[in-house]
């Protein structure tokens, strides 16, 4: 795809997605033409597809961001193609879901907003999508989904509960990877939760996991499941990870339970006798999001290329948290006030560091922004689609 086509199709699909509704109704339509040339996949599918348009329209965003690295995207779609596999979805379905977006662009534009260019450039970017998500599932002879029993739960905030669990065997994952987790009160609705263990010979998983609002399935995850329940976890995803033949130091940024991935690959460092500097800040809007603050910074101390800086919007808990916010542990940085990605920045542009970002979505783009525009280069900077 030359440089001209590719730029059409980009400003294309931002105008479907800055649109009322437009990732609604092209979402409707892409699933309106494969379910009625192809029925029978519609059993493939949750029962309700609520979440789908956000996180198809993400994939395709990550997609067209990266397409002049085509290798980065090949790499995620790839992944979505073993991942997909939990449903059921075989190589063979790909085709039809590639024709299936393209004919769901043509209906959502009209013959008005057609035309031969866009047909030839979003023609060449499905089959792009369709016959990489097709190798994933055709690369990958491990089990779609791996057994897990519920051994541990224990409520840390109203909203916010750390589940431990444990399979009869490993779960291949590598540390700052993510994982597809089916539980029993919510029948084959996924979720993706990142694992805040590295994996081990016990085969003990541990998620974070936060409500949701209006969300249908973290709610059961904090106030529903049960010690002997079992969930369903199904093969890995995403790309975060230390390189540690770069030379480089590392930044780790995470606020709420996106510090679960970061601190797995910490975790996961510590095995090791010799790592790269590792700075992480920690945010939350109150003192009381910063839950696991403390653990990490007991593993600083057995760590002493390991530093953590706690950062908060605000100083004080809210009214409803029935506890003041502690001190500090003596040795740890001051808690420091603000916006954590203006606190990160505020440091400079960390440009000799590999940089993770961990955390909700607006989370991961104001903090890009506040480091971008102190200097620190695009390429040192990795987060994982949200």
């Amino acid at each position: 795809m030359d440089a001209r086509s590719a730029a059409l199709v980009r400003a294309n699909f931002r105008a479907v997605v800055d649109a009322p509704q437009g990732p609604e109704r092209l979402i409707g339509a892409f699933y309106g033409h494969l379910f009625a040339e192809n029925p029978s996949l519609r059993e493939l599918f949750p029962p309700a597809l609520d979440m789908q348009p956000r996180k198809l329209c993400a994939a395709v965003q990550y997609v067209l961001d990266n397409l002049e690295d085509f290798g980065r995207a090949q790499t995620f779609l790839e992944q979505l193609g073993r991942d997909h596999r939990k449903y059921g979805v075989v190589a063979a379905h790909y085709d039809l879901a590639g024709q299936a977006l393209l004919n769901g662009l043509r209906t959502y534009h009209g013959p008005a907003g057609w035309n031969r260019e866009l047909d030839d450039g979003w023609r060449d970017i499905t089959i792009l999508i369709s016959a990489s998500m097709a190798i994933g599932a055709n690369s990958d002879k491990s089990p779609p989904y791996w057994h897990a029993r519920v051994v541990g739960h224990r409520k840390v905030l109203d909203d916010l509960a750390i589940v431990r669990l444990q399979s009869e065997s490993p779960i291949p994952y590598q540390a700052g990877q993510y994982v597809p987790v089916s539980i029993p009160q919510r029948p084959n609705m996924w979720r993706y939760l990142s694992p805040a263990i590295p994996t081990n010979p016990y085969g003990e998983i541990e998620f974070h996991i936060r409500k949701v609002r209006s969300g249908w399935v973290s709610p059961a995850m904090i106030n529903e499941v049960q010690v002997g329940d079992e969930w369903k976890i199904a093969g890995p995803l995403g790309g975060l990870h230390v390189d540690r033949e770069s030379g480089r130091d590392v930044l780790l940024i995470g606020s709420g339970t996106g510090v679960a991935p970061l601190r797995c690959e910490l975790i996961d460092l510590a095995k090791r006798g010799v790592n790269p500097r590792v700075h992480f800040f920690i945010g939350g809007r109150y003192p009381c999001d910063l839950y696991d603050v403390e653990n990490m910074w007991q593993l600083s101390l057995s760590n002493p290329w390991l530093t953590i800086v706690p950062v908060c919007e605000n100083a004080s808990n809210p009214w409803w948290h029935p506890y003041p916010p502690s001190d500090p542990p003596f040795g740890m940085h001051r808690r420091l006030i603000g916006n954590l990605g203006a606190v990160v920045a505020s440091f400079g542009s960390w440009s000799d560091r590999q940089i993770q970002i961990a955390g909700s979505k607006r989370m991961i783009e104001d903090t890009r922004r506040a480091l971008l525009a102190v200097g620190t280069p695009d390429h040192l900077i990795s987060a994982d689609p949200v």
